[in-house]
């Protein structure tokens, strides 16, 4: 039974290995975006889903309306998902500066108030491309003039661009940060490689008449998570080459990590809950290789704390190589985010990461989770 789980653990280990080293191609063929002196004439309107809040989103639009973008060409329209709080009257105080508020009023009837928010938002919207953030983000200045450069450079159909925890407050917080560049690396590095697997809808653009040719969110609509991910499928069945990532620190999208562990895993879980409406097989075996690694890693920890209390050199060396691989793809990255102090918590991170990853691929398909005060699954 040893031999078997140890040779399972080493094919599973050089799986993983060949993944990220193709992941690492991936991101490094796609060079820094410069928006130089481009400045597009397209309009845009930024939507924004919100609920409760009202501590987040003065300053979100606040830097939405500065940007360094021709402001006849920019609409700011901002959903207000059932707020309890003070946030409508404050997106309604900057009606005056061209913000515009919709209010729902559908009461329990959905499971993805999100999808439905941004539907509203989008038929209600004239622009040509549409941008999704959330209602605690902050961005740059150039932030759309830098988009919108790499749309009309590369006649995209939709552009992910990255999202970047900061200013974090504890070790745990600098730790989410480190993993959350990961997935982002990842998400950009396939859409690299001409395989787009996952973005993130804090900072997502695309073509509006793309969005209803792909029949909007119709297919995936009765999921809570997915409005970015799943959609990026939707595009990527169709136009997967014409799908890019505006890899510029000018189009950095920032938010905050989570400030405890619980908020976290239910955040962890409704992004996990996507999967299960996963259609492309590449992507899938892309998410089942990396869960069982990590799975095999755990089956043979425990075999060899309970079964055979030896030193054991292919569960050293399966661990010795994911934290060597994960180095390798997380450096670039971490360079290009201005963020390599983060490389130190790396092999703590790759040891909880590893038991993290197996309990959210579990937990995200199964039950319910909490979302803004909502029970959804």
């Amino acid at each position: 039974m040893i031999t078997i789980l140890n040779f399972c653990l080493t094919a599973c280990a050089l799986v993983y290995v060949v993944i990220v080293m193709y992941l690492r191609k991936g991101w490094s063929v796609m060079p820094i975006f410069n928006a130089e002196d481009r400045l597009s004439t397209k309009k845009v309107s930024v939507l924004i889903a919100a609920r409760n809040e009202e501590e987040n989103i003065g300053r979100t639009i606040e830097a939405i309306l500065n940007q360094n973008y021709p402001a006849s060409q920019l609409e700011l329209i901002v959903v207000d998902d059932h707020s309890t709080d003070k946030t409508a009257q404050i997106i309604q105080s900057y009606s005056t500066r061209g913000v515009k508020l919709l209010q729902l009023q559908v009461g329990d009837k959905l499971n993805s108030y999100k999808k439905y928010a941004i539907t509203k938002a989008i038929e209600l919207a004239s622009g040509e491309i549409i941008v999704t953030t959330d209602a605690d983000c902050r961005m740059g200045a150039n932030w759309i003039r830098t988009i919108m450069a790499y749309f009309d450079k590369h006649d995209s159909y939709l552009v992910s661009s990255p999202v970047a925890y900061s200013e974090e407050k504890s070790r745990f917080e600098r730790l989410q940060t480190l993993e959350f560049l990961y997935l982002i690396g990842l998400g950009a590095a396939g859409i690299g490689n001409g395989n787009p697997t996952t973005c993130n809808g804090a900072n997502l653009a695309y073509r509006r008449d793309v969005f209803f040719e792909m029949g909007g969110f119709k297919g995936i609509d009765n999921l809570a998570s997915g409005d970015d991910e799943l959609f990026l499928h939707k595009v990527a069945e169709r136009h997967a080459n014409r799908i890019g990532f505006c890899k510029s620190r000018e189009a950095i999208v920032y938010t905050d990590a989570k400030p405890d562990l619980a908020s976290l895993i239910s955040q962890r879980k409704r992004w996990a809950s996507k999967s299960t409406k996963y259609k492309d097989v590449k992507v899938i075996v892309l998410g089942v290789s990396i869960w069982l690694f990590n799975l095999a890693l755990i089956c043979s920890l425990l075999a060899f704390l309970i079964l055979l209390p030896n030193f054991n050199w292919w569960l050293l060396t399966a661990f010795l190589l994911k934290i060597a691989v994960e180095f390798y793809f997380m450096i670039p990255v971490l360079r290009f985010a201005n963020r390599l102090e983060l490389l130190k918590y790396l092999p703590f991170l790759t040891v909880i990461h590893t038991f993290y990853l197996v309990y959210i691929g579990v937990a995200g398909n199964i039950g319910t989770y909490d979302w803004k005060g909502r029970q959804v699954n």
